[in-house]
């Protein structure tokens, strides 16, 4: 007779890992218990000795799919002779962690049911199971048990708690669990539309949401809830346009397939010009009008069914509404995750787009109350439930780059799921992370919590969210900060936030932690190269940079090498209107009387070229950037792309966009030394004088643009190996939002190692702003004693 002890840790709460344990133990004729703790999952088994050794194993190698095992210390133990098998009751530990299940998407057993007219859950726009359901947007504290979650104003039906409590059920402690007769229920609210012969309690009122809940008739439910279905679906169908109450928060939806419906959509969410998702039915339906490969494939249909960005078809026209895609050749398409987007998609039968439901540059709706305040000018009518979000989450988006899954925004189905750490901290650490697609790491042992997508920190409404999004972290994971790291921009509402803490701080510079968060991911603590390429990030030297080469490593940083500085006219003024920057740029190399500039300039508005002349030259506003993307927008707007920018980076976007991959040919930077002698310039004006003396010539825009991106991957080339040599190294780290062109990352990707360098960027996190945080985290940890 042998007895262990198990201490399990990982995701091992809220995805059917004690039933698990529980059958294998009795499938084993093992005796003992399991229980759930703060600190993760508990059991003592005894048996015969190779038995014990074989559950022991199979405890990792057999978890159920959702659960991620971290670690299995086992303790030999005196075996107490218990009889039998059981499950006790949880746990808690005062100050213990243990990691949380992000949401999951609705499992095939539950969408199976969830079309079944025999099922008692048939049609109940809530289903799931151990295997799906909501996870961390619903709970408030650990352990993770039903009265620590959102649910615990929803009493159990007999037949739920019998599943609840049954470990052979896989609803077996599903905490969500719930039916038509005792969870949460659907409502409709068309504020200037008529009841549509909806029954009145299908209104939602303040007092809905009003706890405990009474148990209700399932076939009278069931009815309610097709009717409420139904008359969204015909919101959608006529054309109109429905916020819709999800995991973290609310969509915006519209038909996908008509224009006028795209466009309104656009005007009241003051969306203009920058690409929509969309949410279809199944994969075949995504084949219909975009290229779909294996692993993008997976990632649509997988347990996260994240937004996934795919290459549009050249024969999808009439399929979905042009406005859809923003006039751009990719498209973010994902596959209904909840059991109500199953149902609604399939009343509406067509493709629907589904965006975030705010206002853009506000945080998404999350409550009823507030989402018929706040998003009363945008959407005709409103699909409601009474389960409260208590975690405010945006869908995550992915897409695939020569066959690697690159994060474009990490939220939904990945976070709160740490990045283990190459190192075990000694020191809880607070990072505050950027200003644009902010988001903030806290790290605690082996851990780093990255958190969700919080968004850009430019309103009060961010900064309370990003607050409270903040606590929430701390509380779950029990991570008490003792230093805190932020950007060094002192405008910066995250600086401004780390400032006001009582903690000693660490100043980190943007593009350091940018390329430390592609290291310490890879786990390099070694000096390496860093091409930091992205718009904007304050400089050591007081400058803004964006074109950087680095020496770095978790320390510290040598900048030996960056674009050449132009004046960034008016600041953001400049960004808004690339055409402006193209302007600077001109003038500055000297090229602003070719003729090839003549169509730009014939462009501006009265008097505009004097102003930004005079502006450059007396250095009115105009701060110097070395910035990668501001020289897309000036590229962009010489060749006629975009003059005005309605989205962040969209001149880039679109230039890519344009490009001929079969063009042949690509122009040449020239890679000089500095006056100081102290670093390398890399320097446009080659490269600015060709593409005027083409677009002169009328070579056409997509050849130009492809011969400017290879241009820039060869830059990238040449002051790797140049940097390479001097530092010892061959290992380069990409880093910054240029990366996010497929074009200049795959093709530096693919140079590099033609080249007999070793380049290295994210796995988990996403190459632009989104992964400051965790560098900045990073590079606090390894100064923490000079703190």
């Amino acid at each position: 007779m042998t007895a262990v002890s198990l201490h399990v840790t990982g995701i091992v709460q809220g995805v059917g890992f004690r039933p698990f344990v529980y059958n294998l133990a009795r499938e084993l004729g093992l005796d003992g218990w399991v229980l759930n703790s703060s600190e993760g999952v508990f059991c003592v088994v005894e048996g015969d000795d190779e038995v014990v050794n074989d559950f022991t194993r199979r405890i990792r190698d057999d978890a159920p799919p959702m659960a991620v095992v971290e670690h299995v210390h086992a303790e030999e133990v005196d075996p107490e002779g218990f009889e039998g098998f059981e499950i006790r009751e949880s746990t808690a530990i005062e100050g213990a962690m243990t990691l949380v299940s992000p949401d999951i998407a609705t499992c095939e057993q539950c969408s199976t049911e969830l079309f079944s007219s025999a099922d008692r859950r048939g049609h109940y726009p809530f289903i799931n199971c151990t295997n799906c359901g909501p996870r961390f947007t619903i709970i408030e504290d650990i352990p993770y048990d039903r009265p620590m979650t959102t649910m615990r104003d929803f009493p159990m039906c007999p037949e739920c708690s019998a599943e609840y409590g049954d470990p052979t059920d896989r609803r077996f402690h599903a905490q969500p669990d719930a039916c038509f007769v005792c969870g949460p229920r659907l409502y409709f609210n068309e504020p200037n539309g008529g009841d549509r012969g909806l029954p009145g309690n299908a209104v939602w009122t303040p007092a809905s949401d009003v706890a405990p809940r009474p148990h209700r008739d399932r076939d009278t439910e069931r009815v309610r809830s097709d009717a409420i279905l139904a008359a969204a679906a015909t919101v959608l169908q006529e054309g109109g346009i429905l916020a819709i109450k999800g995991l973290g928060g609310f969509h915006v939806a519209c038909d996908a397939t008509s224009e006028e419906a795209v466009t309104r959509l656009r005007e009241r969410k003051h969306r203009r010009g920058k690409p929509l998702a969309i949410m279809v039915s199944s994969l075949d339906d995504v084949r219909a009008f975009c290229h779909v490969n294996e692993r993008e494939a997976e990632l649509l249909t997988g347990a996260v069914r994240p937004i996934v960005l795919l290459r549009l078809r050249d024969d999808t026209a009439g399929n979905i509404a042009p406005g859809v895609a923003g006039g751009l050749r990719e498209m973010g398409v994902m596959l209904p995750y909840t059991p109500l987007h199953h149902l609604l998609l399939d009343g509406v039968g067509r493709p629907l787009v589904m965006t975030s439901g705010n206002l853009s540059e506000e945080p998404i709706a999350t409550g009823n109350t507030e989402a018929l305040d706040r998003l009363g000018d945008i959407a005709d009518a409103f699909l409601l439930h009474d389960r409260d979000i208590y975690s405010r989450y945006d869908d995550s988006v992915v897409r695939v780059v020569d066959g690697l899954v690159e994060p474009v925004r990490r939220a939904r189905g990945y976070a709160p799921y740490p990045i283990r750490l190459p190192f075990e901290s000694d020191i809880d650490v607070l990072a505050t992370g950027p200003e644009q697609k902010n988001t903030f790491t806290l790290i605690t042992g082996e851990y780093a919590f990255v958190s969700q997508h919080i968004g850009d920190m430019e309103n009060a409404e961010t900064l309370e969210h990003y607050e409270q999004t903040i606590e929430l972290y701390k509380r779950l994971f029990r991570i008490d900060p003792k230093i805190v790291a932020y950007d060094l921009h002192p405008e910066y509402l995250s600086t401004k936030f780390a400032m006001g803490l009582d903690l000693p701080k660490v100043g980190v510079q943007h593009h350091h932690a940018h390329i430390v968060s592609v290291t310490a991911e890879h786990g390099v603590s070694a000096p390496v190269v860093g091409i930091s390429f992205d718009g904007t990030g304050y400089g050591g030297d007081g400058t803004l940079w964006g074109g950087e080469v680095l020496i770095c490593d978790w320390s510290g940083f040598e900048r030996v090498g960056h674009l050449r500085q132009i004046p960034l006219p008016g600041g953001m003024a400049a960004i808004r209107r690339p055409a402006r920057m193209a302007v600077s740029t001109l003038h500055t190399l000297g090229l602003l009387g070719h003729r090839g500039a003549q169509p730009l300039r014939s462009r501006l508005a009265d008097n505009e070229e004097r102003l930004l002349l005079q502006m450059v030259d007396q250095g009115i506003n105009s701060p110097l950037t070395s910035s990668v993307g501001r020289l897309f927008d000036a590229v962009a707007a010489m060749i006629g792309v975009r003059d005005d920018a309605r989205y962040e980076g969209q001149a880039a976007i679109e230039l890519e966009a344009v490009c001929d991959s079969s063009a042949q040919g690509a122009y040449e930077f020239n890679i000089v030394t500095s006056h100081d002698g102290s670093c390398k310039v890399i320097d446009p004006e080659p490269v600015i004088r060709m593409i005027l003396d083409e677009f002169a010539d009328e070579i056409p825009i997509g050849v130009i643009a492809m011969r400017f991106h290879r241009a820039l991957i060869r830059a990238i080339v040449e002051v790797s190996s140049i940097a390479a040599s001097r530092a010892g190294t061959r290992k380069v780290a990409l880093a910054g939002g240029v990366f996010m062109n497929r074009i200049v990352l795959g093709g530096a990707m693919r140079e590099l190692r033609a080249e007999g360098l070793e380049p290295l960027t994210h796995v988990r996190l996403p190459m632009n702003d989104g992964a400051v945080s965790f560098g900045q985290a990073v590079i606090a940890w390894s100064n923490r004693k000079e703190v």
